[in-house]
């Protein structure tokens, strides 16, 4: 059975989720109070409705209680509405809340109403590109609710030649290896064998505490 994801908010983050996650073979609802945005979505969202999400009778009938993941997308132009629709969504048993942010007072305010995971697109992105910009190794980052990121990079000169048992990154860096794309074949993602060694050019995805996969790339 397909997952079932709610997004109630169809700016610019909520719609590219809405798009993502539909192609990656997720059952969406989109729900947004502009007509315009909400036929945008219905092009690709499995289901589409047109309300204000902080109408508690609209949204009870949207049945968030059995949606897999509800998402507030709601932007920084409309806190109050963001405050209102997380609320609501929480008392009427969403099974795991996020909710979008753009400060850390919003933040605080959305996790005592009841968000289990917050996300600043803004700051996320402006982190990451820095990473990006300072670290010519670093691909790409994604937060994962703050106490987490995941960041994918070309594996350093130093690592080359040696295996994950010789370089013992969780004990060292508290970065865990999740997945590989060797150079030789970089379309194919794979579980990393401990005992395999790197090669030049190969890329690793990394999990680690935030600012984990810099330091390391600062010491080695």
């Amino acid at each position: 059975m397909k997952r079932q994801v709610m997004v109630v908010g169809l700016g610019q983050f909520g719609m590219a989720l809405t798009r993502v996650l539909t192609e990656r073979g997720v059952e969406v609802l989109a729900i947004d109070v502009d007509e315009a945005r909400v036929r945008v979505a219905s092009s690709y969202a499995a289901d589409v409705l047109c309300f204000d999400a902080t109408d508690e009778d609209a949204l009870a009938q949207a049945a968030p209680e059995r949606r897999d993941v509800c998402v507030c997308a709601i932007g920084d132009e409309a806190r109050e509405a963001s405050i209102v629709c997380t609320a609501l969504l929480k008392q009427m048993g969403a099974k795991l809340l996020v909710a979008r942010v753009s400060s850390d007072l919003h933040e605080r305010i959305l996790r005592l109403v009841g968000a289990d995971v917050v996300v600043n697109p803004e700051r996320a992105f402006g982190e990451g590109f820095a990473n990006n910009l300072i670290y010519e190794r670093v691909k790409g980052e994604l937060n994962l609710g703050g106490d987490l990121l995941i960041t994918e990079l070309e594996v350093p000169p130093s690592f080359v030649g040696r295996t994950l048992l010789e370089l013992q990154l969780p004990r060292r860096y508290q970065l865990s290896v999740v997945a590989l794309r060797r150079a030789a074949d970089p379309g194919t993602a794979l579980q990393p064998d401990p005992k395999h060694p790197f090669a030049s050019g190969d890329i690793i995805v990394v999990v680690g505490p935030p600012e984990a996969a810099a330091r390391m790339l600062e010491r080695i």
